[in-house]
């Protein structure tokens, strides 16, 4: 089905910003709602930010809201997660996922790394100094 590739990972100092891509096998990503997730070294996974498939919905998870921007271009069959403002604990390696949702209650389930049913490589954001 799906195949998701995240690029954009790199190391930067605090106070940074990188440009997180995911980008879709075929041209479909349009049909999908589409998730930024986040995993550090003996962490659990986290719900960072999503997007509908018309961008009529975004979400953010408390700790990166102000910081963070997520975004879509359906055209170029892509999703963009803007990180400013880089601290320490945002290392980790940055997932997207997929998911086609029927609009029901997605506020709720948006960050929920369960519903999602195809993922990206992950991509590794290091910030430090």
């Amino acid at each position: 089905q799906v195949q998701l590739a995240e690029s954009g990972g790199g190391s930067v100092q605090p106070g940074g910003s990188l440009r997180l891509s995911c980008a879709a096998s075929e041209f479909v990503l349009h049909y999908y709602n589409i998730g930024w997730f986040r995993q550090a070294p003996g962490k659990e996974r986290e719900g960072v930010s999503c997007i509908t498939s018309n961008a009529d919905s975004t979400l953010y998870a408390d700790s990166v809201k102000g910081r963070f921007t997520i975004s879509r271009d359906n055209a170029a069959n892509t999703v963009y997660l803007q990180m400013n403002s880089l601290k320490p604990e945002d290392t980790a390696v940055y997932y997207c996922a997929a998911v086609i949702w029927d609009g029901s209650s997605w506020s709720y389930y948006g960050l929920k790394s369960h519903i999602y049913d195809y993922w990206g490589q992950g991509t590794q954001v290091t910030v430090s100094s």
